[in-house]
């Protein structure tokens, strides 16, 4: 797979959503009725869920899958999020979780249009693949995201970015 990758820094970001504990090998099973992360999307978009958050900064058109919490690295548990970014955590249904991702360096990759969750899987499988100096740094484990916005409203042919956070 191509992809194209830039480092960059980001300040810190507001998250508000839900979440699962999974890890890789839960992912990929087969029975549906253990996969976590689809489980976990199902309600987010079968339930609305984007539309009850309150002070979204890009309402409508942005999501935001976070992988944090890590256990140690990409073997073990860590916390699948999915939400969308939030000007503030004022009035903060109990049905969702906030999440403050610190400022951080990060490894910013971009596919070529294809299908999801194709796309998705085969990125993160290079990316895992991938090592310090292709990262440009190393893998610093606090938080990796994937930004789904105006690129990725037609399932059949989405432009994702996965930022990788890295230790400079």
């Amino acid at each position: 797979m191509n992809m194209q990758k830039t480092t960059t820094t980001l300040t810190e970001l507001k998250l508000v959503g839900i979440t699962t504990r999974t890890n890789n090998a839960q992912i990929f099973e087969r029975d549906p009725s253990t996969n976590k992360i689809a489980a976990t999307v199902q309600k987010y978009f079968h339930n609305g869920l984007a539309e009850k958050i309150k002070d979204r900064k890009n309402h409508g058109t942005t999501f935001c899958v976070v992988y944090t919490n890590y256990e140690s690295d990409v073997n073990c548990d860590y916390t699948y999020f999915i939400g969308e970014e939030v000007a503030s955590f004022e009035e903060i249904d109990k049905e969702f979780e906030t999440l403050t991702i610190p400022a951080q360096h990060y490894a910013k990759l971009m596919n070529q249009p294809g299908p999801m969750p194709t796309v998705c899987i085969d990125m993160w499988q290079n990316i895992w693949k991938m090592n310090a100096s292709d990262l440009g740094g190393e893998r610093a484990y606090i938080a990796d995201f994937e930004v789904y916005d105006e690129c990725s409203i037609d399932h059949t042919n989405v432009t994702l970015d996965i930022y990788i956070g890295i230790k400079k």
